[in-house]
Parts: C-alpha cells; structure tokens; sequence
C-alpha cells in the first residue's frame, strides 16, 4: 500500500532533512511539528503543521502537540475495516501512513553531572512513545521509523516500492519500535528508583539511599534475605532491565563445544569493547574479549606512557616508560615468555617502536587508542593473525559510576566498578621506617596493578616496571612465593623492589617470603586481627609499610 502521508516529530535532527526531502520527492506530505518543522520548512522541504491539522496550538510549553484525536486516528485505523474508514472521513482525518518519531533524549539528559529533576522530568516524551506504539499496532497499515540509522534502508524501500513498504518490513520496524519504548520506559523507572525525587542532581547509575520497599523485595521467591546491607545494596534498583545488541557473533565460547557472541549497550556512552574498532587480523574469540577487557582496565590506570600484557586475565607485562616503546620493552621483559599468545595494549599512539619490540613474538591481540600509519601497516604485514584493534584509552571518558554485571546460575551480580584510586592522604604508614619518595611511586605503581590480579594478589615492582606476579592462590604466602619465583626466572632483581598485596596479610608468613627475597617496602589494606605481628615482622626486615584501608580482591 502507498504510502501519502507521513508525520515527521524529531528531536534528533540527523539526517532528517535528506530524509523528508526523499519523501516529498515520492509525493508523501508531510506533517510535523515545532522545532522539525521549522527546520524542514527552511530547508525547502514541503511541509504542513500538525496545529493546521488538528486545528489546536501547541500549548503548555510545547508539553501538548500530537496528543489529538486527529493524529491518533489518523495512525490506528485498520485500513481494512470499513467502519473505520467511514470513521475518518465523517470526521475529515488523513490516513498516516508512516510516522517517523525520535524520543526526547532522556537517557543522555540524566547521565550528565548536575543534572537536575525538573531537567529530567522536562526530557520525559509523552506525545513520542504514544505516536510510536499507535504506529507499530497498526503496523499491518503504518510504517514507523524510531532512529536516525533507519532512514537509508526505509527510503530506499520506498522508493524501489513505488512508495510502499513491505510486511516484513513494517513488522521488523515495530519490534524495534516497541523495543526502543520499551528501553525508554525503563532508564525512566530506573532513574526514579534511584531515587531521584530526593536529589537534585542525580547521575546516571550514581548511588541513592532508596530503592523498592522491603514488602516487594521480600516477596522475590527463593531469597530469604532482602539484602539489605547497611543501604549499599539499595543504590541499585529493584527492578533491572538491561538493553544490549549482539555485536558480534563469535566462533565459540571459552570452549569450541560452546556457543558465544558479544553483546554491547545500545544506548548511553560508548566505552570499553562498545567503543572498539579492528582494523586487522581475524576475528576475535571469547577468551580474546575477556583479556582485552582486562587489558584496557589496567592500561586506564596510568596517565603516563604504559604497556601491558595479559595472559588469561592476569597481568604478566606492566612497565612505564618515556615513550610507549619504551614501556614495551620493559613490560616484555617481565615475563618474556608468557608474552607469548598475550593480549598487548598501550595508551598512546603506537609507533614503530612497539612494533620492533614485539618483533618475532606471537600475540592474540595489539590495542591502542590510536596508530601510525607506517607502524599498522607493519602490523598488517608481519602480524597476520593478530588482531589489532583501536579502543580509546582516556579514562576520564568513562562515567562517574559504571556498573559491572556478572551472570550466575540463576541471577545476575551487580556491583560499581574498582575506579578507586589511592589518594595521597589515604596512605598510612604504620612501620617505624616511612617509604622513601622512590619507594612510594613502586607502591603505588605495585598496588595498581594489584588491582587487576586475581586474588589471593601479590606484586613485586620497581618505580615504573612489575618483576613479579603471584596470582589466585588458594593462601596469599603460595602467591608471594610465586612472584618471587617468577622474578628470579626471567632474572629480574627482586631486591630494593616494592611488594603490593591487594589485601591484608593474615599472617607474617608471606611478608618473610618477599623480604627475605629482598623488598624494602610493603604496601596492603591492613585490617588483620594479626597487623601487630605483621608490622612487627617488616619492622624486623626494616621494611616500610603503608596501609591503604581499601581492598581490591578480584575474583
């Protein structure tokens, strides 16, 4: 069926004047409102209002424009029932055929700083949500377009179907109608049980001190417990409704027996995976993705020029350097054999210089936030097989508070993700020695990274390079032998190296196993039943220790 009349309400304008002006040229009028029609008008875009249709102002600062029975109508009458055709011209309404609408930008509005209720609530369509359901019930007749990324494929249907689309089509536009409210309505209901109506300005995802009442959360069957812990838990909301689109479609999952794909947000800020872009190689698996995650969370917590390698999730490379090939080299001797297969990543522009230090060696991954163009084509040339990809690397484009999700059987962990940082006054120091300038900067190089090391985590480090890495042991002494050994291995000086524990030690046994190997200082939460004796013992080494209060375990 033909489509003669489409209403065109946008507030967000891409690509909406190429878009109208392809309809006109089919012979479709269009109808819209406000700020599009002006918009239209001006770019000489035939175009008549909907007030002229409905013959009603828009009123109430704009809150009232399509809410008419002249547009609804105009949207919901099935086409093949005569009563209702009959319907529309006793009352004089058009038929729409297509309705193009995109929802005032909500989402956007409320995860800026400062925002506050009174903006949000203004941001809240109404008029939208109610033209789009109208279009994607009456689907069998309407066409309904939500985004801007719709347009081409719309127009181009129109136009090689003499102005029609077809029923796939118009269904395959519904479902994504009714998904995009569906999305809207939730971030709404998630804002509000954040607590929005007791703050002023509350960032997307940032914590509340409300949630749902305890009668409704002690109705969920199977939990005995309304977890409530001290409020934290009700920062989050009672219900959750996650959107994402499948990305990628993998080869398999951890296993080749098993299935994978890789799904990103559909809305909100791009960042982490959801940013990324491969510019070579194959495409990656889903053990690749884990470890890239990991890599760029631990390249994030430097702002000088930094290198990591990781291999299963754990760090074995992390240097600093003057320049990224500077901290390449240094990460690779680390641990140069487990380099092999790794994930590599730096935070800045990759030159030449890493791609001759990864010269003759294997690796899944290469990331960076951005590439030189004689370095990627060396890339491409000499490294077939891996998988080279751009992310960006500025950790001050992550929001304030990004939440972590993690599937179990039967449910779902949320929790903010480890942003903390160390702040200067944070630190305690709690033996007779205080740490030396050099030492604090291995401290506090050590304790970043000891955040991404999977507990029990103990990291021995230089200012500026790791040299070595005890990872998820069962008790945290198995773990400082294991860093010491893999020091010695490589023949890399554990000696006047600073030791990082990411948290307390519960006996002295793993401070005697990394002071007898030669650090000098010790950096960990602290908050054991046995800190007197551990503090004893580096007090026996001469040993400086600080204590953080803050743990990072990392499961």
């Amino acid at each position: 069926m033909k489509a003669r009349c489409a209403l065109v309400s946008v507030h967000d304008k891409t690509g909406v004047v190429e878009f109208a002006r392809g309809l006109a040229s089919l012979g479709i009028e269009i109808l819209s409102t406000g700020g599009t029609a002006k918009l239209l008008r001006e770019s000489g875009v035939p175009v008549r209002d909907v007030t002229d249709v409905t013959g009603f102002p828009e009123m109430l600062d704009g809150r009232v424009k399509t809410l008419h029975p002249k547009i609804h109508a105009g949207i919901l009458a099935r086409r093949d029932v005569a009563a209702h055709t009959e319907g529309l011209e006793k009352h004089g309404i058009r038929p729409i055929d297509l309705v193009v609408v995109a929802l005032y930008p909500f989402e956007a509005t409320v995860a800026r700083a400062g925002v506050s209720l009174a903006e949000a609530i203004e941001q809240i369509d109404v008029g939208g949500p109610a033209m789009i359901r109208a279009a994607a019930k009456n689907h069998a007749s309407v066409g309904v377009v939500t985004d801007p990324s719709q347009y081409p494929l719309v127009l181009d249907e129109l136009r090689a179907g003499d102005g029609a689309l077809s029923k796939a089509t118009r269904v395959r536009l519904a479902q994504e109608a009714f998904r995009r409210t569906a999305q809207y309505d939730a971030a709404i209901a998630a804002y509000f049980s954040e607590g929005a109506s007791d703050r002023r300005a509350p960032p997307s995802g940032a914590p509340s001190e409300t949630g749902g009442s305890a009668p409704e959360r002690e109705r969920t069957p199977g939990i005995g417990s309304t977890g409530k812990a001290d409020g934290r838990a009700e920062i989050f909301p009672a219900h959750l409704r996650l959107d994402f689109e499948r990305r990628l479609g993998l080869r398999y999952g951890e296993n080749p027996h098993q299935a994978g794909a890789l799904y990103t947000p559909l809305d909100g800020p791009r960042v982490g995976l959801a940013a990324m872009t491969q510019l070579h190689g194959p495409e990656p698996g889903y053990n690749n993705l884990l470890d890239l995650s990991a890599a760029l969370a631990l390249v994030l917590e430097f702002d000088e020029p930094a290198a990591v390698v990781i291999k299963h999730t754990n760090p074995c490379g992390v240097a600093l350097g003057a320049t990224v090939g500077e901290a390449m080299a240094r990460a690779k001797e680390c641990d140069p054999v487990s380099i092999y297969g790794g994930i590599v990543g730096v935070n800045r522009a990759l030159d030449t210089d890493v791609v001759e230090a990864l010269a003759g060696i294997f690796v899944e991954i290469l990331f960076a936030p951005a590439f030189a163009p004689d370095a990627l084509a060396e890339l491409r040339r000499t490294k077939r097989k891996c998988r080279v990809f751009e992310v960006p690397c500025d950790r001050a484009s992550l929001p304030p508070r990004l939440t972590e999700y993690r599937s179990v059987l039967g449910g779902l962990l949320a929790q903010h993700a480890d942003l903390t940082d160390l702040e200067a006054t944070a630190l305690r120091t709690v033996s007779k020695r205080a740490p030396t300038t050099a030492e604090t900067e291995a401290l506090r190089f050590a304790w970043r990274v000891a955040k991404h090391v999977k507990s029990n985590a103990i990291v021995l480090a230089t200012r500026g390079q790791v040299v070595g890495i005890g990872a998820g042991q069962m008790n945290r002494v198995d773990s400082a032998r294991l860093a010491v050994m893999r020091a010695r291995e490589v023949g890399l000086e554990t000696a006047g190296a600073a030791c990082a524990s990411d948290a307390f030690f519960p006996f002295r046994d793993g401070l005697d196993v990394v002071a007898k190997a030669g650090a000098t200082a010790v950096i960990h939460p602290g908050g054991s039943l046995r800190d007197d004796e551990v503090v004893a013992a580096a007090d026996e080494y001469g040993m400086a220790m600080v204590v953080t209060g803050i743990r990072h375990f990392r499961h």
